[in-house]
């Protein structure tokens, strides 16, 4: 079987470099036109700035109405009576009244085309899988506490923390003693230490790997079909919705070829959204609503953070990448290629609450918002890992379909980099070097318009801030609720700080061949 593994940084030849350097190199030619663009032509730099920003109000229009379906679909999923659909969907017949029309499709094409091939919902066996580091009992403890109260047979469900024993790793007091609080509630509970190993990034990918094999001895003594198994991926401060285990079992049984599927619930930022500092709401809100968007885009969507993916196709792809800090999307791209493009990602429209980026100061907690931001946009490392994998080394993927995946995802990291910049500083550049010139004085202006337009969407973003957001805790007074709206003067900075300069940040170091060897590891605090 041929290796999907990135090679490491001495293997890598100069057709790899070439595209590690493409993102960051892309990324400072586009900032640097507008003033080369200043320079030459006042006139061509005004007409490149409102093209794109009106390319970016498009945009900014769609977003909006993609967030708005998006909310709905997922408000209406997690009110669904999923267990009736799956009971439904189990002897293949209509009994629950008031069924939406897709239920009855479904069980339809599962009638036709998976009849004697299907796994039914009864035999689905659900594995959770807790990456801990340095967490305590206060934030592993709530995260086991969620599954449980899941409306699912928790018989049919293990769980398996997955904790570190590298250095500065405080987590085993927590894990084992939960394990035994926990030991009667589950199919089965179990914890697995991972080693410091050689070859390995310090991140979460070698972590969960190294239990996931603990895993599947595990199943092959109780010799329980890898087929039937689900993994779901969760960090020490994930929580399900209690409609994601029933919701994840239907779409799983009703996928025609689930071997080749993982599926991707809904990240929101909501746990501590009331304790989190402004700009941490800001970005933790701005987070959430993009996951949502995600979920409206299939063509889009890739692993993130919590996912989960059948047991024999994990196996298939030796779990994750232990070679990368970003398993979680890389981890799409490493089942693609094994499966020569078959790989689909399907969206689970019920949230993982997730925590809002908390630290044990304001200082710390700024720092490490930054930190996190700039791990996610390493992502910008798969652009190499997918060109090399799909022009030059050998697979049965058509090149039109790596084309357009591999464009995507450049554009994505490119926007990602520099449309928060251009954006809002970019109408500016030709008026400070040109300023005799009339049309780079009337830029800003038009810009200025072209701006307050797309702002009046962020009505949509504060109508759906207060709809995602949990009660107020009795520690906090009505003023919060002030502080909520507020908090959005804040928009124009953290997009522009924790995002554009953060993504710079990585792929100016991917650039350079400063690769990123360690998983740094959010704090979790938590206010009592």
């Amino acid at each position: 079987m041929r290796s999907i593994e990135i090679p490491q940084p001495e293997d890598r030849d100069w057709r790899y470099r070439i595209f590690e350097i493409l993102p960051g190199l892309i990324t400072w030619f586009i900032l640097l036109l507008p003033v080369v663009l200043s320079i030459i032509s006042p006139k061509l730099a005004a007409y490149f700035i409102i093209a794109y920003l009106l390319l970016w109000f498009v945009r900014a229009v769609g977003l909006d109405i993609r967030s708005l379906q998006g909310w709905q679909l997922m408000k209406e999923h997690r009110n669904m009576p999923w267990q009736k659909l799956n009971s439904d969907l189990e002897e293949l017949v209509v009994r629950f009244e008031g069924a939406p029309k897709w239920h009855a499709r479904n069980l339809a094409r599962v009638k036709e085309y998976m009849l004697h091939s299907r796994t039914k919902p009864s035999e689905v066996v659900h594995v959770v899988m807790i990456a801990a580091y340095n967490e305590s009992k206060d934030v592993l403890g709530p995260t086991l506490k969620s599954v449980l109260n899941c409306d699912y047979d928790m018989k049919k469900l293990i769980v398996v923390f997955a904790y570190e024993g590298r250095d500065g790793a405080r987590s085993e007091a927590a894990v084992k003693e939960l394990v035994g609080e926990y030991k009667t509630k589950f199919m089965h509970i179990m914890a697995v230490k991972h080693p410091v190993t050689p070859g390995e990034v310090r991140g979460k990918g070698g972590n969960i790997t190294y239990a996931a094999r603990q895993l599947q001895v595990y199943l092959e003594k109780r010799k329980v079909d890898p087929a039937k198994v689900l993994v779901t991926t969760l960090d020490a401060d994930n929580r399900p919705d209690k409609q994601y285990f029933a919701a994840l079992t239907y779409t799983f049984c009703s996928t025609e070829e689930p071997k080749y599927a993982s599926y991707q619930p809904i990240p929101m930022y909501t746990n501590n959204i009331w304790d989190a500092p402004a700009p941490m709401r800001v970005i933790a809100t701005g987070n959430s609503f993009w996951n949502i968007v995600l979920s409206m885009r299939p063509h889009m969507l890739r692993n993130f953070s919590s996912h989960a993916q059948p047991m024999n196709a994990l196996i298939d792809t030796d779990f994750w990448s232990a070679r990368t800090i970003v398993e979680d999307g890389h981890q799409y791209w490493r089942t693609w290629f094994r499966y020569d493009g078959k790989h689909e990602v399907y969206p689970i429209y019920v949230p993982i609450y997730q925590d809002a980026v908390l630290s044990f100061s304001y200082r710390k907690t700024i720092k490490a918002q930054f930190v996190q931001i700039r791990r996610w946009a390493w992502g910008a490392s798969d652009v190499s890992y997918v060109a090399y994998t799909g022009f030059f080394k050998p697979n049965n993927i058509p090149r039109y379909k790596i084309w357009p995946k591999f464009l995507r995802l450049l554009e994505g990291h490119i926007s990602w980099s520099t449309a928060p910049l251009l954006i809002a500083l970019a109408a500016l550049t030709p008026f400070l070097l040109n300023p005799q010139s009339y049309i780079a004085n009337e830029l800003p202006q038009v810009a200025s318009r072209i701006q307050q337009l797309a702002l009046a969407g962020i009505l949509v973003t504060l109508f759906l801030s207060f709809q995602i957001l949990p009660p107020k805790p009795e520690r906090y007074k009505r003023h919060r609720s002030l502080w909520m709206v507020l908090q959005w003067v804040y928009l124009p900075f953290t997009t522009i700080i924790f995002n554009s300069f953060a993504a710079i940040y990585s792929q100016t170091r991917l650039m350079f061949g400063r690769y990123m060897g360690n998983f740094d590891v959010t704090d979790k605090a938590v206010k009592k």
